[in-house]
């Protein structure tokens, strides 16, 4: 390789890449599969139910909570991926493994939620200007139950480890779904109390927008992983600086590049150049230590460029014999 001043860059050390390429699975607890998996089952299974029951009862918000609780399922099914696909090993095709399954999921279940959000809209809009009859009875019951199952789901993941990032993701969908599940009830007191129902499309459209917010907020990282944009946390300038900070046998840092492989999983490449008289034997694996201590980055590639300083270059010595 060659730098910007047309000088050959040797690099040589390997090292940098020593890893195992079957070692980037995640290890997670099957507890936490578990829990997930339970979850999503009574989310989805519900969800069913509260769809049915907002066409019966003739409530659009209802319908729009059932696309709420769709989130929910996405994010739960979409975590349980992760923990299951993601024990799987790479491969010579798939060296990262099936990690990317994840992403591509949550992708196209974004994509579907936008949809939901306009048709939930559009039938909003045709219901104002013509409202529909609602059965408020059979409306309240589903939304008890909907709230019922949005805390039992709750509690359920709190058995998990909270500190896994999909496991804290799906617990904010099911917050988000709670509130849902109390504005459907809040309708279903108002049409029976008052015969008021155009308070339903009203509410269908701010679940919407709960939806919308969480479908947005999906799809924005799901293509920011695709399209191995840097993870939002990391600041390659404070990251570089951190690096020539915390290992003083570094003179530069160049050509820095980190992405996610999949929600959670940041990877970096790298080049240093290193001072005169460093220890190059080590100065990788410091540098990978620090980025996993620093910014939990825990595949990290670190090459040495040796273009200022050839002499030191440990394969130039064998070649001239010293």
């Amino acid at each position: 390789m060659t730098n910007q001043h047309g000088h050959s860059t040797h690099t040589h050390d390997h090292s940098g890449h020593g890893h195992d390429h079957h070692s980037h699975a995640p290890q997670v607890g099957e507890n936490n599969e578990r829990v997930v998996l339970v979850g999503f089952a009574l989310t989805a299974s519900f969800m069913v139910a509260e769809l049915i029951g907002g066409i019966l009862s003739g409530s659009l918000a209802l319908v729009a909570d059932a696309g709420h609780m769709l989130t929910d399922a996405a994010a739960l099914a979409l975590a349980w991926a992760a923990f299951r696909f993601g024990r799987k090993l790479s491969d010579s095709k798939r060296t990262f493994g099936y990690m990317r399954l994840e992403v591509l999921a949550g992708f196209v279940n974004a994509i579907t939620l936008f949809a939901l959000v306009a048709w939930i809209t559009y039938e909003a809009i045709q219901r104002l200007f013509a409202p529909h009859s609602v059965l408020a009875g059979p409306m309240f019951l589903v939304a008890v139950l909907g709230l019922v199952v949005n805390i039992a789901v709750f509690f359920m993941l709190r058995q998990g480890d909270t500190d896994h990032v999909n496991i804290r993701g799906a617990l904010l969908h099911v917050l988000g779904d709670l509130l849902g599940s109390v504005a459907a009830i809040v309708a279903a007191v108002v049409i029976y109390l008052t015969g008021w129902t155009p308070i339903d499309p009203i509410l269908s459209v701010l679940l919407s927008a709960l939806i919308l917010r969480a479908a947005w907020a999906l799809l924005r990282n799901a293509v920011q992983i695709l399209m191995e944009g840097t993870p939002g946390n990391i600041e390659i300038d404070a990251l570089r600086k951190h690096i020539l900070d915390t290992v003083p046998d570094i003179e530069d840092v160049s050509h820095v590049h980190v992405w996610s492989i999949t929600s959670g999983k940041p990877a970096a490449t790298m080049e240093v150049s290193l001072k005169t008289g460093a220890d190059y034997r080590t100065v990788s694996e410091r540098v990978k230590k620090t980025l996993a201590q620093r910014y939990a980055i825990g595949h990290a590639t670190v090459e040495i460029d040796w273009a200022n300083h050839p002499r030191d270059c440990p394969l130039s010595e064998q070649a001239h014999g010293h």
